[in-house]
């Protein structure tokens, strides 16, 4: 026979979360807990929103400023069918919850980065800009170009209208044999010297 009079801890720990706190009703419980929740929920979405355009980039990344010139001058800013890329459209993942994770983190390295005055003028931008490609790139390679083929379809019949001279190269990487950053580096930035 157990010693314990209120049948165990499991039990005891499984009674006191079921029973309604001694100051609060469970309605109150539960509706401040639907509060946190929408304004949890919502304030990551609006952080989202804000820190994806390419004004804050631009702007309020300070780092950012000179390769947001080279954005804009380019064919993924202005071109003759007016679509648009933005940064956000190739440097963050379109995904739940990747999106979120890497926001989490590359925010967090960019803020202290800020801080600390990392690349707060052009000549320490241009001093890591090598680096800061070759990451992208290597990034890129690893997930098979994956922001080029959220916006550019990549199939025989999309490949049979291009040029010829791209035709044999792009049935290579339709079949696994490379993919889109191996050719197409400095499209949306100058490459580094």
């Amino acid at each position: 026979m157990s010693s314990d009079p209120q049948g165990g801890l499991i039990k005891r720990t499984w009674r006191r979360l079921r029973s309604p706190s001694a100051r609060f009703s469970v309605l109150t419980l539960l509706i401040v807990g639907v509060v946190i929740g929408f304004v949890g929920t919502a304030g990551t979405q609006v952080m989202v929103a804000v820190t994806g355009t390419d004004k804050f980039c631009g702007t309020s990344c300070h780092s950012m400023q000179w390769v947001a010139k080279e954005h804009l001058a380019s064919s993924h800013s202005a071109n003759r069918t007016g679509v648009r890329a933005g940064c956000h459209d190739c440097h963050i993942p379109h995904e739940y919850p990747q999106l979120l994770w890497y926001k989490a983190k590359a925010g967090t390295k960019d803020i202290i980065g800020e801080m600390r005055g990392v690349m707060d003028t052009e000549e320490k931008f241009k001093a890591k800009r090598k680096e800061m490609a070759e990451h992208v790139w290597a990034e890129y390679k690893g997930n098979d170009s994956r922001a080029c083929r959220h916006c550019h379809q990549f199939s025989k019949e999309v490949i049979a209208k291009q040029k010829e001279m791209v035709q044999p190269i792009h049935t290579m990487v339709l079949q696994g044999q490379g993919t889109c950053i191996d050719c197409h580096q400095g499209i949306a930035h100058t490459p580094p010297s």
